[in-house]
């Protein structure tokens, strides 16, 4: 009979811990989730940005030459730009699985793209438009003033397109101001409040 109640109360906690396991990972799942999607008009955007180490290594090789800001983000773009241009599936692969297989679509490379960046502490958000999404990054350099840049509310960023291999940066916009659908911190996935958008110099 004690052998018997003993049983039972061990199932009861075993129950109970799986119980509070599968809770925990549930909350987690959910703000994994939070953090990572997005509602665009096009649906929902998944975000596949990261902070891993060989991606901070990558950032900090590309750009071991560099002596200014701009230099470092050129370099970074090239990289990116470099990386043929391809969709086979419609699954969204991390940056390291772009580099490794040496290709992605507009996704695939913004996230690379952005990856670095934050690597180098860069300030720069994802631009989701109508089927295509590309990164803005905010960069203080005299070479860059007769280059056009998106202004949000009063500040200044330049477009890295890296679906346009060797482009440079400050790549023109090829969207209207009312296209563009959102803008989205890329580590938090939280919405840009624009009070006020503008392309110019």
């Amino acid at each position: 009979m004690i052998k018997s109640e003993r049983s039972k109360n061990l199932s009861l906690v075993i129950m109970a811990i799986a119980f509070v396991t599968f809770m925990y990972g549930t909350i987690k799942a959910i703000g994994i989730v939070d953090r990572t999607q997005v509602g665009t008009s096009d649906g929902i955007y998944t975000s596949y940005v990261t902070t891993s180490e060989e991606i901070q290594r990558k950032a900090h090789a590309l750009t071991a030459d560099c002596k200014s800001e701009l230099c470092e983000v050129q370099a970074l773009l090239d990289f990116a730009t470099n990386i043929p241009y391809e969709t086979k599936t419609f699954q969204r692969y991390s940056p390291q699985k772009t580099i490794q297989q040496n290709f992605g679509d507009c996704d695939d490379k913004s996230n690379l793209l952005i990856s670095m960046l934050h690597a180098l502490e860069k300030e720069a958000y994802f631009v989701l438009v109508p089927k295509h999404i590309f990164v803005i990054a905010a960069i203080d350099d005299i070479q860059l003033a007769k280059r056009k840049g998106l202004w949000i509310n009063g500040k200044k960023y330049y477009i890295l397109e890296s679906t346009a291999k060797n482009s440079r940066v400050g790549f023109p916009l090829h969207y209207t101001l009312e296209e563009i659908d959102v803008i989205v911190e890329p580590f938090s996935n939280e919405k840009i409040e624009i009070d006020k958008l503008e392309y110019r110099l």
